[in-house]
């Protein structure tokens, strides 16, 4: 009798994990229709857009809209491709990335391991920064980089995605380092070793796990955000806000198949980020959550 109520619930726990992966792989196509949706119709010419189905396949297969979606051809001011934005995006992405990672890191070290009178007060103000909205900060930001000269450039833009995300970078590193053994670092205090000797040799080799953290949130935030990019880039926009002037500059019939080519290729680094380093972003999460 034991034998068959075992040999029953080994059954019915291999028809509940088959159901389980079943409804998700029903979920996961349904998360993927949009893509697919965007995919095949962005190698299709429009006549098949518009005058038959979205979700079939193309029957001529065509790379002409992704040509087109990245062309940089000149018309009137702005140029219609995404080309020159791309490279704008790259300019103001990695500098952003890098400089408020290394200034969270920074941050997040003296906040745990050189403590000072007012640290926490300190933290919460950094802590609060990341639930203030973007628009509130629109009218001041512009007032700050109108006096120093870098409205509509994208040193401009580094500055307000740095600014803006040094609360979070901080917060991450922050409580990183916190699990840390202040021993260590005491011990090489007792040894000589100075402030930046300490940050370099001791704490930056450890601090993979919440950097790769760090890097993908910014590099996300940042190259998908749409609000700074319009109001602070200028002639200097990112790939989003140019994306945006693509759909908007089409005149009479809409081209669709370009504008998803576009969107996919807008799209794409942060999809990229996510395939190569994802696993890394929830190891990095749960790094600093148990101490010891």
């Amino acid at each position: 009798m034991s034998a068959v109520t075992q040999d029953t619930a080994v059954s019915t726990g291999r028809v509940a994990r088959a159901f389980i992966y079943l409804l998700l792989i029903l979920f996961a196509l349904f998360y993927l229709l949009p893509l697919y949706v965007m995919g095949v119709n962005s190698l299709k010419p429009l006549q098949e857009i518009t005058g038959g189905n979205m979700m079939a396949l193309p029957a001529t297969w065509t790379l002409e809209p992704w040509r087109a979606a990245w062309s940089s051809a000149q018309i009137g001011v702005q140029p219609t491709g995404l080309k020159p934005y791309f490279i704008n995006s790259i300019l103001m992405v990695v500098p952003a990335v890098a400089i408020s990672t290394v200034l969270g890191a920074l941050n997040g070290y003296i906040l745990t391991k050189w403590r000072f009178r007012g640290d926490t007060i300190v933290y919460g103000l950094m802590l609060f920064s990341c639930f203030i909205p973007f628009q509130i900060v629109l009218i001041p930001m512009a007032v700050v980089l109108g006096k120093l000269g870098l409205a509509g450039t994208v040193p401009g833009l580094i500055l307000v995605h740095v600014v803006y995300g040094l609360g979070f970078t901080t917060l991450y590193f922050r409580n990183y380092y916190a699990a840390f053994p202040t021993e260590l670092v005491r011990a090489a205090m007792m040894d000589g070793a100075g402030f930046f000797r300490i940050f370099w040799r001791i704490l930056l080799p450890v601090s993979g796990p919440i950097a790769v953290v760090s890097i993908i949130w910014q590099f996300t935030n940042i190259w998908n955000d749409f609000l700074f990019g319009v109001s602070f880039g200028g002639t200097s926009q990112p790939m989003t806000a140019a994306l945006n002037n693509l759909v908007q500059s089409s005149t009479g019939v809409k081209e669709y198949n370009v504008h998803f080519a576009a969107a996919i290729l807008a799209a794409l680094p942060t999809l990229v980020v996510y395939v190569v380093a994802g696993r890394y972003f929830v190891r990095g999460l749960m790094a600093g959550s148990v101490k010891g």
